[in-house]
């Protein structure tokens, strides 16, 4: 959840430092805190955010140094909880993404022996743990520290008279960049694009040593080799480029994004593995489970192939009767619970395979069929171009499965999102910014859609938001409808239109404005909706995508309209990557 972030080589550390972690401020805004050694270990931390702090630790000097941008678990958000955590002589520190579970157990052994804890966090115990092994040897103590913990972590640890960083890795994301005569690390690749498109990526158990000489990864005791791989993002892809904000920015690139993900090119194993599985489960969290449950939908009716969606967050204590074939949808490729029910799943050989947006992600090491989505690096926190690259993915394996049928269908679907990117959402959004709730409203395939649509409004505008399917309001929820409390109505052309426009009335007849997006020219929508939001009148497969575009929109000039924190929503990170 949390940013990390290293640096060695010839410039000064500290704006480097800071410079990165404003890049990776989506994973975590709470606090931030750099470390650095010039001639002796020096650290500056503070609780709010790196953005707003006016160049607060960039002049610290030294060019070795970590840093860290924190989303709090434990301890709340102040500069005592903020990392890099130091050891009782203050000579070693260390950041750290990820729990240690045991860290209770561990912090009162600590105490017993003498050790100062300064925070309340589970990290502070690590480095109280390498200062006990330590005698010069950095390396060693951090080896001789990872058995002691339980949980998740990817750490990066300096102490004052040892040359290098060492960087250790379980369940939590990281990598290192290799650039000219100067070493990075971080816990994803936006800090590094500025500098080099080189980079290692470490598995669980790996440990690190970035040195002047260069890099050095160790795995159970052993030196191994982990190959560079080249990174094609770009920083250009990373950088707001006009808008007022990254999610505003992330919507505007959909066209392509669909385009690209949808055209791309699938393994035919991996197509062969889902014709010859008795069933499909599928199973992902938030944006990517809403995403899963419209593949659902959609596969199901064209292939007739029986799919079960599971929540992954109550998969590993829940389990289902595993199927043939298990999907695992995350956008980092670290969604924590996606990846042990990954895990899981192999451990009762299952198939697997894994759609993601992140090359040498977790996921990308655990499945055995790999997707990659073609979103290029997403900032917001709120997910907008990650879902339509997974809706677009999803389409192109039903496709793919289908004989390609859908080709000339799919191969267009970019220009209605283009077209839907021009309508006024003013006044819509009007509507609900007045509103304390809002429902959103779906049948069929536009069920999920209408549960992503409320998941955005809630996400970023502070608005309660629920989605719905539309049969069901009479079932309980009509006792909270009301003139205050606006329904957003998905009501396009198919099996339920009819049904669907026989529920708008009713909800209209309890006093409620209704927000009805639809086909255009769909005069009957447009009689009975307060306001009507159009989509391009083409194919219900490109409905699917115009729709939830609009829906992100709605979201996005509401919460502007609200003087939101559009990009870091409040008590959110972009990956989540603790249970």
């Amino acid at each position: 959840m949390c940013g990390i972030v290293g640096y060695l080589g010839m410039k000064q550390a500290a704006p480097m430092l800071v410079s990165g972690l404003k890049r990776l401020e989506y994973r975590g805004y709470d606090s931030f805190g750099i470390a650095t050694i010039g001639s002796s270990l020096v650290s500056a931390k503070k609780c709010g955010r790196i953005s707003e702090s006016d160049g607060y630790a960039a002049s610290l000097e030294g060019r070795m140094g970590i840093g860290h941008t924190r989303w709090a678990t434990h301890g709340v958000p102040n500069d005592v909880n903020s990392h890099p955590h130091l050891d009782c002589t203050g000579s070693i520190a260390i950041v750290h993404n990820g729990i240690i579970e045991n860290y209770s157990v561990l912090r009162r052994h600590l105490e017993g022996r003498g050790h100062h804890f300064a925070s309340e966090t589970d990290t502070e115990v690590i480095v109280h743990i390498i200062e006990e092994y330590y005698t010069g040897d950095l390396l060693e103590a951090v080896k001789k520290t990872l058995p002691h913990l339980e949980g998740s972590y990817a750490i990066l640890a300096i102490a004052e008279n040892d040359p290098r960083i060492i960087a250790a890795r379980e369940a939590s994301p990281l990598v290192l960049g290799i650039g000219d005569g100067e070493w990075f690390a971080a816990s994803d690749m936006t800090p590094l694009l500025d500098y080099t498109q080189q980079v290692v990526f470490l598995e669980d158990g790996d440990i690190a040593a970035l040195s002047p000489d260069g890099i050095c990864v160790f795995h159970e005791g052993v030196e191994v080799s982990r190959s560079a791989e080249r990174i094609e993002w770009d920083i250009e892809a990373a950088k707001k480029g006009g808008f007022a904000h990254f999610m505003l920015k992330e919507i505007f690139e959909q066209p392509k994004v669909f385009y690209d993900s949808v055209s791309a090119a699938i393994d035919p194993a991996t197509i062969r593995a889902i014709q010859d599985a008795g069933g499909l489960m599928v199973v992902a969290c938030g944006t990517s489970y809403h995403a899963a449950l419209i593949f659902r939908y959609l596969i199901e009716q064209l292939c007739q192939i029986p799919v079960r969606v599971e929540l992954a967050s109550e998969f590993k204590y829940f389990t289902p009767p595993m199927q043939d074939l298990v999907i695992a949808v995350t956008q980092s490729g670290e969604t924590a619970d996606t990846i042990a029910a990954l895990k899981m799943a192999k451990a009762h050989n299952c198939g697997t395979l894994g759609i993601t947006n992140v090359l040498g992600s977790s996921v990308t090491r655990v499945a055995d069929h790999i997707v990659y989505t073609q979103a290029g690096p997403e900032i917001s926190v709120a997910a907008t171009k990650s879902f339509i690259a997974q809706i677009a993915v999803f389409l192109n394996l039903i496709n793919n499965l289908c004989d390609r049928q859908y080709d000339e269908v799919l191969h267009t679907v970019h220009q209605a999102i283009e077209t839907v990117l021009l309508e006024d959402i003013s006044v819509a959004a009007e509507y609900c910014k007045r509103a304390h709730d809002i429902f959103f409203i779906g049948r069929g395939v536009m069920y999920p859609a209408a549960l992503e649509g409320a998941l955005k409004m809630k996400e970023i505008t502070y608005i309660h938001a629920e989605g719905y399917a539309a049969g069901e309001l009479k079932h309980g929820p009509f006792s909270l409808l009301s003139p205050e409390t606006p329904v957003v109505a998905l009501c396009t052309p198919g099996d339920s239109y009819a049904v669907m426009l026989s529920n708008i009335k009713e909800v209209k007849a309890r006093g409620a404005p209704v927000i009805g997006i639809g086909r255009e020219g769909d005069r009957e929508l447009a009689e009975v909706a307060d306001v009507m939001i159009s989509v391009p009148p083409t194919h219900p497969l490109t409905d699917i995508v115009t729709t939830s575009v609009v829906l992100q929109l709605l979201a996005y000039h509401t919460a502007n309209a609200l003087g939101r924190d559009i990009d870091k929503p409040r008590n959110l990170a972009k990956s989540v990557t603790v249970e």
